[in-house]
């Protein structure tokens, strides 16, 4: 039964993952349906968290909109998500930033990796 659950799982996975982690910033590509239209909407903020389960794989962006903290958790092989662009990469010593959800302002920035 297992086996065929995976089989089921490795059909629904992306050909063509992004490669970011936790700390970049990023900008998601989403899909949004809006009656019969379609159309793509940018979200772009700093990665909290990454949750690693087969093609159940989820990642948080979190971003500031209007001095309010906005969160949302994308599934890394829905097909709503288009693409995935990292625009920073940022420097961390942890798996999961959710520190950043007290501060504000340059206190909830992340250092950025310079190359």
């Amino acid at each position: 039964m297992s086996n065929i659950i995976k089989e089921l799982e490795q059909e629904q996975l992306k050909a063509e993952v992004p490669s970011f982690e936790v700390g970049d910033t990023v900008k998601v590509y989403g899909k949004i349906k809006e009656g019969e239209k379609e159309r793509i909407q940018i979200f772009e903020g700093v990665v909290m968290k990454i949750q690693n389960g087969g093609n159940r794989t989820t990642f948080t962006v979190r971003k500031s909109s209007n001095g309010v903290g906005v969160e949302k958790t994308w599934p890394l092989h829905s097909p709503n998500v288009e693409k995935v662009e990292v625009t920073r990469r940022g420097k961390v010593r942890r798996a999961k930033l959710n520190y950043l959800r007290g501060r504000v302002g340059k206190r909830a920035k992340v250092k950025e990796i310079l190359k």
